[in-house]
């Protein structure tokens, strides 16, 4: 029995399992190729069913102005992410992402401190301080905006460990609308994901409104992929507790979200 046990043991290979072969651009599995038309490439390497790089825009899109993303560690580890399709759908340079928990950091602080440190340089968070975008000098960019990426608790814990963000002029956008992104469950009817705030932000600096459904598209692509394939229609968690079909008792963390946001939208009213 030992000795079977042994001889089982012996037979497993030593080396990692195959695994399936992935795009380089949206790092999705792949048979064949959906961007270049090739079977297995270094191009593109996933299922032409599942990856959404068809829906880029080709060629991405050329903007004056630059988005940086401050990204949490956490957001990595999403399967379903955006700011990835955020990269692509800009020409290269336009769209840079940080990973940390303080900026700048030690791996960033060169090229990110001379971000900070320039006067065209906006901030997106709903400060006290912040001022619509809308109301922003268009005239006077173009500006790099600043987008912090991770959850509401996340983001703010970014924001309250990195003292050079507190110096940069801040803005938040007004008419948001609902979320796209309708497998994922948000917290509140105004949340949005990165690509969408991102994308809404440059159709507002750059006066090109059809650039935020130009750059969703990806979002809209993958989103119809997991429904038809079993996922389900998510609502926000303020529409689910406002039609009584929240399922467990709310956390004293979402309470103050939902009345925050409240408070906000009678302000803004």
């Amino acid at each position: 029995m030992e000795d079977d046990a042994w001889l089982d043991l012996v037979g497993i290979s030593a080396d990692p399992p195959n695994r399936r072969n992935k795009c380089e651009k949206c790092k999705r599995p792949v048979v064949v190729c959906c961007s270049c038309d090739l079977k297995i490439t270094g191009t593109s390497k996933r299922p032409v069913v599942v990856c959404w790089c068809p829906a880029l825009p080709h060629p991405p899109e050329a903007v004056s102005s630059q988005i940086v993303i401050l990204q949490h560690p956490a957001e990595e580890k999403r399967s379903l992410r955006t700011a990835l399709m955020l990269q692509l759908g800009l020409e290269p340079g336009k769209c840079v992402v940080y990973k940390g928990k303080r900026f700048p950091n030690h791996r960033n602080h060169a090229d990110l401190q001379r971000i900070l440190d320039s006067p065209q340089t906006l901030l997106l968070y709903p400060s006290r301080d912040s001022v619509p975008l809308e109301e922003v000098d268009h005239s006077a960019g173009p500006y790099t905006l600043v987008l912090i990426d991770g959850t509401w608790p996340q983001a703010k814990a970014i924001y309250a460990s990195s003292p050079a963000l507190h110096r940069l002029r801040q803005v938040k956008l007004i008419a948001v609308g609902i979320s796209d992104y309708i497998i994922r469950t948000q917290p509140t009817e105004g949340c949005l994901s990165t690509l969408e705030t991102a994308a809404q932000c440059l159709a507002v600096l750059e006066s090109r409104p059809e650039l935020r459904q130009t750059l969703v598209r990806p979002l809209h692509t993958l989103c119809k992929y997991q429904l038809d394939n079993g996922a389900v229609e998510h609502q926000s968690k303020e529409f689910l507790l406002k039609n009584n079909q929240y399922p467990k008792p709310i956390g004293k963390r979402l309470s103050r979200l939902l009345r925050n946001t409240a408070c906000d939208g009678n302000e803004e009213t």
